[in-house]
């Protein structure tokens, strides 16, 4: 479902439960005060998020800027179908899409040199690792495990990186996040599974 779908669908009352879905209304009448808790509550995990996904500080606080003021834009015709959470990463998610593709365009034009990719710390600081199916046998560190988590992300295609984030990072069910990816509840199920897999893999080279 589309994010404009998800504002001019008719109201599932199961989610006026959620306690974001009441600032939005409180927002889409007027409450100003109501957005601003919620750019509180999701800013800086908004940022995290992106800043996985586009691997870059800047374009990570510009994008996010850009979603919440395409929500605040469309506040007057919000009508709650979805988590609030859910709608906000949809339009994160296809911000970052698009980033990415005009960001291979510019370097297919300009032949300019890679960038480094590096990532910030919060993000894994956050990230919260399922030991069972992420985590080497031999304890690492703080600083190691930060590294060692983001060297593994990067390694991830872009789908899984979101699948992952969503899931862990935000505590996603796989509906929210299929609502949120525009795919099913078995093929996400399927995207953290391969995603599990290689992380895995990876991080098995820590391992003394």
């Amino acid at each position: 479902m589309t994010s404009a779908a998800l504002m001019s669908a008719g109201t599932d009352s199961g989610y006026l439960r959620d306690p974001d879905v009441q600032l939005m209304l409180r927002a889409k009448q007027g409450d100003d005060a109501a957005f601003s808790q919620l750019v509180a509550a999701y800013q800086d995990r908004l940022v995290g998020i992106l800043h996985h996904l586009v691997q870059d500080q800047q374009t990570a606080e510009d994008l996010a800027q850009e979603v919440f003021l395409r929500i605040y834009r469309a506040r007057e015709s919000y009508v709650a179908t979805a988590r609030f959470s859910t709608w906000l990463f949809k339009v994160a998610n296809n911000l970052a899409s698009n980033s990415r593709r005009n960001k291979g365009r510019r370097k297919e034009i300009s032949l300019a040199g890679s960038e480094s990719g590096s990532m910030g710390s919060r993000p894994e600081e956050q990230l919260v690792v399922e030991k069972s199916a992420l985590m080497p046998a031999r304890q690492l560190d703080k600083a190691e495990l930060q590294a060692a988590v983001r060297a593994a992300m990067e390694q991830l295609n872009s789908r899984q990186r979101m699948a992952v984030l969503l899931h862990k990072f935000e505590g996603m069910s796989y509906a929210d996040i299929a609502e949120t990816m525009d795919l099913t509840q078995p093929a996400v199920k399927s995207l953290l599974a391969r995603a599990r897999e290689n992380l895995r893999e990876f991080l098995e080279r820590y391992v003394s």
